[in-house]
């Protein structure tokens, strides 16, 4: 039983460092595209908000795998997250300038 136990634990350590990375080629396009248009910040804020409580979970859980691999993923799709509000703004004071 401990082999199925460990091997999970390295799995879903595995999982949620690949999730983490997951979202940095989103971030690469938009930075590269300039604008963020087809993204739904009501999704990606979504998935920041689980992501958070995510985080909190593995603190008070005392569960550190959880805790490192949700804060990486945080920051990646936080990212995501800051990017769209700021372009989405930047398209918002573009369009009343004209």
């Amino acid at each position: 039983m401990n082999i199925i136990k460990n091997l999970v634990e390295i799995c879903f350590s595995t999982a949620l460092f690949i999730n983490a990375l997951l979202f940095i080629p989103q971030i690469v396009k938009i930075l590269r595209d300039k604008e963020t248009k087809g993204l739904s910040l009501l999704t990606f804020g979504g998935f920041s908000l689980i992501q958070i409580l995510a985080v909190l979970h593995g603190y008070f859980k005392h569960d550190y795998v959880m805790l490192f691999g949700f804060t990486l993923s945080l920051i990646t799709c936080g990212t995501v997250t800051v990017l769209i509000i700021f372009y989405k703004l930047k398209q918002k004071n573009t369009n009343k300038q004209i």
